[in-house]
């Protein structure tokens, strides 16, 4: 879903859908992104130590979430774009060997010294509901950022 451009207000209105973006969870991606982020916890990485705590396996930390959620938003506004802020809650667990589905929605857009501000609604679904689901503030590039 890779966008190449900076998206502009004049192709945005509310109630727009966000295109849908697909991410197989593996136990390589859910290991290297708890590395990745520093957050040795065994559930991320050692399935043993997770059924122990009473998880069937392995799942995705909050700091990997937040990141391909905000990979998400910005890939859909463009490269110029800037996460104001954002909110949100987790749910259901990101297992290996299922797939988290994120969509999204154009609830409003305003402006904010002579920026465009498009405020998103979000979620995230594996196979057992939400994964994520939540709100952010996204700022456009400026117009004249280039392409």
């Amino acid at each position: 879903m890779t966008t190449i451009h900076n998206l502009q207000a004049s192709q945005i209105q509310t109630g727009d859908k966000l295109p849908e973006f697909a991410l197989p969870i593996t136990a390589r991606l859910v290991v290297s992104a708890a590395i990745a982020t520093q957050d040795f916890q065994d559930v991320h990485h050692d399935k043993a130590a997770a059924q122990e705590k009473g998880t069937p396996d392995i799942f995705m930390n909050i700091l990997t979430t937040n990141g391909f959620v905000g990979r998400y938003l910005t890939d859909w506004a463009g490269p110029g774009s800037r996460i104001k802020k954002i909110r949100f809650n987790l749910g259901a667990p990101n297992y290996p060997g299922d797939t988290m589905i994120m969509s999204g929605e154009v609830k409003e857009l305003s402006e904010e010294n002579g920026l465009t501000l498009v405020h998103v609604e979000f979620r995230g679904k594996n196979g057992m509901g939400n994964h994520v689901s939540g709100s952010a503030i996204v700022q456009l590039a400026d117009k004249g950022a280039s392409k």
